[in-house]
């Protein structure tokens, strides 16, 4: 089935349909204070029943369906899951034994189970254990393991899998030079990974400059980004970069067409720069962030009280102001409320998961990502209905995922 793009402007940019979205990194939830990951990487201790609904065309939701699911759906071939990340048409999960599990998509090896093959149920990924966290990308996928090393597999075509080469992987590899890494995040074609020093490595795709090295030059090994100390969490979009500093501002690179890098301009950036506050002639810089997501072409954030804040695209009204514009730098998301624990940005929609277990959500809404039981696109945030006790939200490409006890 072809791929539903709701912008001629987005496909002529990028030549095919594309969208994805990537975890927000490790359970960084109802947070007030926002400190530098130095502890060994671990599982979250707590699992939960996996919830699905969305885009099915490529088995994205596990369900055993190519079915799209307009309301959350459980998943049943699947128990005791700790973390879910939505890819573009894959879904990883991690289970409770530290085992890594995919679904979906499988044309570049994504699913890590030594095929080509897709698949509408879960599959176990080849030969890794005592895995910490997983992260799915556009075509391609991360896993943390509790040592501090980063394995990767599917697509290799712009060096995302940072073993030195651009050669496809259907089973994990070892991403070459990596040790003590405490958080990673998997991008369109670029990765993430924050170690124990508050320095950041990235690799793949630098298209845009979205490695963050002052060029535009792919790298198949991982290099540092230019500048940066202090990091709490790491978060990509399709072609650019976020870093939260543990003083709660946060830092974008890389493409800008859209606002995406919340400096006021549509300027790409080949350097880290400072995302601005909401009013930036009374706050320069955002700040009071403890945890952040990267969509296709926009970004959310939480902030200490609790509140929600959005910028970049904005076409399918996934910024959640009542509006279609696009955001150059942050506004407010109204109608989230004030408790919001985390976010998650799908490709063109969004999340946001509430102290009380519940989840709202707005944006494009063609496949039923938003959750409401509809089509309809939603510039708002809305309830998804029948969800509780939620800990864990995902944003994939049109799909999303939720845990729930």
């Amino acid at each position: 089935m072809t791929e539903v793009i709701p912008s001629t402007e987005r496909t002529r940019r990028w030549g095919r349909t594309h969208a994805f979205a990537v975890a927000a990194g490790l359970a960084l939830v109802a947070a007030t204070t926002t400190t530098l990951a130095t502890a060994q990487p671990a599982r979250a201790s707590t699992w939960g029943f996996g919830e699905v609904w969305g885009r099915g065309t490529s088995g994205q939701l596990g369900n055993g369906s190519t079915a799209d699911q307009h309301s959350p759906v459980l998943i049943t071939s699947l128990t005791k899951i700790t973390q879910f990340s939505g890819g573009f048409q894959h879904t990883l999960a991690l289970r409770d034994d530290g085992t890594a599990w995919g679904w979906g998509d499988n044309t570049y090896g994504e699913l890590g189970n030594g095929t080509t093959t897709g698949s509408s149920a879960p599959v176990q990924v080849t030969g890794l254990t005592d895995v910490a966290q997983v992260s799915a990308a556009a075509d391609f996928s991360l896993a943390l393991r509790s040592d501090g090393t980063v394995w990767a597999w599917g697509s290799g075509v712009s060096g995302q899998i940072g073993d030195g080469g651009t050669t496809n992987r259907t089973t994990p590899v070892q991403v070459s030079g990596l040790t003590g890494v405490r958080q990673i995040a998997a991008a369109g074609s670029h990765a993430l990974a924050l170690l124990a020093d508050g320095t950041i490595r990235a690799w793949g795709d630098n298209t845009y400059g979205e490695l963050g090295d002052g060029t535009t030059t792919n790298r198949s090994l991982p290099v540092v980004v230019s500048g940066q100390s202090g990091v709490a969490q790491v978060a990509g979009g399709y072609n650019h970069s976020l870093a939260l500093h543990t003083d709660g501002t946060v830092r974008a690179w890389g493409y800008n067409g859209d606002g995406e890098l919340g400096d006021g301009t549509t300027i790409n950036r080949y350097f880290p720069v400072t995302v601005n506050g909401v009013n930036p002639s009374v706050d320069p810089s955002l700040s009071g962030v403890v945890q952040l997501s990267g969509g296709a072409y926009h970004d959310l954030a939480v902030r200490t009280d609790g509140t929600v804040v959005a910028w970049g695209g904005n076409y399918e009204g996934q910024i959640g102001d009542g509006t279609l514009t696009n955001r150059t730098i942050p506004v407010v998301v109204g109608g989230a409320s004030s408790d919001v624990a985390r976010v998650s940005a799908g490709g063109y929609h969004s999340l946001a998961l509430r102290t009380d277990g519940t989840v709202r959500a707005w944006g494009y809404n063609h496949y039923g990502q938003v959750g409401d039981g509809t089509t309809t696109d939603r510039t708002s945030p809305v309830t998804v209905p029948g969800l509780s006790g939620v800990f864990q939200i995902s944003g994939g490409g049109h799909h999303t995922l939720a845990l729930d006890r």
